[in-house]
């Protein structure tokens, strides 16, 4: 259980700039590139595509990617990816297709009258899925992926 937890409760600190990340992008590469100064490459602001090293192990609902983002290294590594989806029902074939994936729901429920939440476990991963309504009256998934390196 300790290892479960660990993958599923994500620093605050990695969570917010995950967070603030969209708002950044906007700016255009030139945040990308002094991010990577900062970090020494070790976040990648994709932007509006999947990061280039975000794990193929993890199903992703169909839709437009509208951000993606990761920060870590090789070992220890948080991807966040939203996803534009039909409905505000998407998050059944959400966790239809982690649990066909081999993946464990560890908790869900609705946030509100307007979002509902998963959290998925599949070693070394966790995952945390919020789909929610968007301002223009559309609906979203977010994805948190966690990666910690096996005997971390």
């Amino acid at each position: 259980m300790p290892s479960t937890r660990k993958r599923i409760l994500v620093p605050a600190a990695i969570v917010l700039s995950l967070t603030l990340a969209p708002m950044l992008t906007a700016c255009g590469n030139p945040i990308q590139g002094l991010v990577n100064q900062v970090t020494g490459g070790g976040v990648d602001l994709g932007g509006a595509s999947l990061p280039k090293d975000f794990p193929k192990e993890v199903p992703l609902a169909s839709g437009s990617v509208i951000f993606g983002a990761g920060l870590g290294n090789d070992d220890g590594k948080v991807w966040n990816v939203t996803i534009k989806v039909s409905d505000g029902k998407a998050m059944d074939g959400i966790a239809k297709q982690l649990t066909d994936a081999g993946f464990e729901s560890v908790a869900s429920g609705d946030a509100s009258n307007e979002s509902t939440t998963g959290a998925f476990s599949k070693d070394p991963y966790g995952v945390i899925v919020v789909v929610t309504s968007d301002d223009k009256g559309g609906f979203v998934a977010n994805y948190t992926v966690t990666y910690t390196k096996p005997g971390s």
